[in-house]
C-alpha cells in the first residue's frame, strides 16, 4: 500500500467529522500505547508510529487537512471502482469490553485478513471515549481498495465475577445477617469503580428483593449511568425443637 493511499483519519480511529481537539486526544492515546520503546523489536510499532505522526501532521494543519480531504473525495480510477464493486466492502464486528473500560475509555487495534485485498492485513486504530455506552457502534473507514466501506465495531460487555448487565443497569447480590433484615440499616459494597457504595436495607426486607442504588450503573447512550440493583439475601433462621411435655 503507498503511503498517499493510507486513511489518515482511519489511522487516529476517527471519522471525517472529527474537530481538532479530538485529532489531538486520539493521537495522544494511540501513539502513547504503539511507541517504540513500549514495543521493542516490533517493526509494526515503528511503521505505526510513522503512519500516526503523518495523519497527526496533516489533519492538526487546516491547509493540509483541505488538501488531503480534496484528494479523498477525487473521483477514483474507474478499473478500482469495478474492482471495489465486485467484492463486500463492509465488515461487522463485536467488541468485547471489560465494565471499567466504559467509564474510563481504552484503545484497541484493529487487524482486518480480507483475501480480497492484494494489500495484505489492513490496520485501524479504534479510540473508545471514557463514558461510552454498551452497545455504541463505530465505523472506521476501509483503505483502498475497499474505500467506501466500513469495519463496524459494536461494543459489548464482557461477563464478570461480581456484576450481571441488564442495558445500563449493573446488578449483584449482598448476603446480610437475619437481624439487619429485621431492623433495617446501612451496608456497604464495592462499586464499578471500586468505591465503597452505602446501600440503604428497608426494615423487613424480603429475601430476593431488589433495593437501587441510582447512578452507580454503566453509561447510558443519551448520557449519564444507569443504576446498581442489588438483590438481598439471606438465611431464614428455622429451629426444630421437642414438644414441651414430652
Amino acid at each position: 500500500m503507498q503511503r498517499a493511499e493510507i486513511n489518515h483519519y482511519a489511522t487516529l480511529g476517527l471519522d471525517r467529522r472529527c474537530t481538532l481537539a479530538q485529532i489531538r486526544a486520539a493521537y495522544r492515546v494511540l501513539a502513547k500505547q504503539h511507541h517504540p520503546d513500549l514495543n521493542p523489536d516490533s517493526p509494526a510499532a515503528v511503521q505505526h508510529t510513522q503512519e500516526l505522526n503523518a495523519a497527526y501532521e496533516i489533519l492538526c494543519d487546516p491547509e493540509q487537512r483541505s488538501a488531503y480531504d480534496r484528494e479523498l473525495d477525487a473521483p477514483k480510477k474507474p478499473a478500482a471502482k469495478t474492482r471495489a464493486a465486485k467484492i463486500e466492502q463492509n465488515i461487522f464486528q463485536d467488541v468485547n469490553l471489560r465494565l471499567e473500560d466504559f467509564l474510563r475509555g481504552t484503545t484497541r487495534e484493529v487487524r482486518v485478513n480480507d483475501p480480497a485485498n492484494p494489500n495484505g492485513a489492513e490496520f485501524y486504530g479504534l479510540v473508545i471515549p471514557p463514558e461510552t455506552a454498551p452497545g455504541t457502534r463505530f465505523r472506521l473507514p476501509r483503505d483502498e481498495p475497499f474505500a467506501g466501506g466500513f469495519v463496524q465495531l459494536r461494543v459489548k460487555a464482557l461477563p464478570s465475577f461480581q456484576f450481571k448487565v441488564r442495558g445500563s443497569d449493573l446488578r449483584c447480590d449482598l448476603k446480610i445477617k437475619p437481624e439487619r433484615a429485621v431492623q433495617g440499616g446501612t451496608e456497604m459494597i464495592h462499586g464499578l469503580t471500586g468505591a465503597m457504595l452505602r446501600v440503604q436495607i428497608p426494615r423487613g426486607v424480603g429475601r430476593n428483593e431488589i433495593v437501587r442504588v441510582p447512578n452507580e450503573g454503566l453509561p447510558k447512550p443519551r448520557g449519564g449511568r444507569g443504576d446498581l440493583l442489588v438483590r438481598i439475601t439471606y438465611r431464614i433462621e428455622v429451629r426444630v425443637t421437642r414438644p414441651s411435655g414430652r
